[in-house]
């Protein structure tokens, strides 16, 4: 089972990343002002990533591929990583579909040690 990761950057915003059962960021939440945006930011997820049609396949300036998924207003609610191929692309949304519906939440906006580490990877 995934587990949502839920931190605040050093600018104040509140973020989540959606890990898979062995660990790996699977989807990457844009930033959030609140802390209760963020949650529902991750309800949002679990609802939406269970339909193939909200999730977005993108193609980068380098090529690679990566996907968006998307609310039913359009919004974006989380982007994955790059990947080197489309099956590894589908491959993360399979993950996604499979990991959001029942993954846990780990709060650790109240943790320093991951305040920083958080905000060092994110820029």
């Amino acid at each position: 089972m995934g587990k949502f990761v839920m931190t605040k950057r050093l600018n104040g915003e509140f973020q989540f990343n959606l890990k898979s059962s062995n660990g790996l960021v699977i989807l990457t939440s844009e930033g959030y002002s609140s802390k209760a945006n963020c949650e529902n930011g991750i309800e949002s997820v679990k609802r939406f990533s269970q339909e193939d049609s909200n999730f977005e396949r993108m193609v980068s300036k380098d090529r690679r591929t990566y996907f968006n998924l998307k609310a039913s207003n359009g919004q974006i609610i989380g982007t994955s990583q790059m990947y080197g191929s489309d099956f590894a692309c589908d491959k993360g949304i399979a993950s996604v579909k499979n990991n959001a519906a029942n993954a846990t939440v780990e709060d650790k906006t109240s943790n320093r040690l991951a305040l920083r580490a958080t905000s060092i990877t994110s820029i």
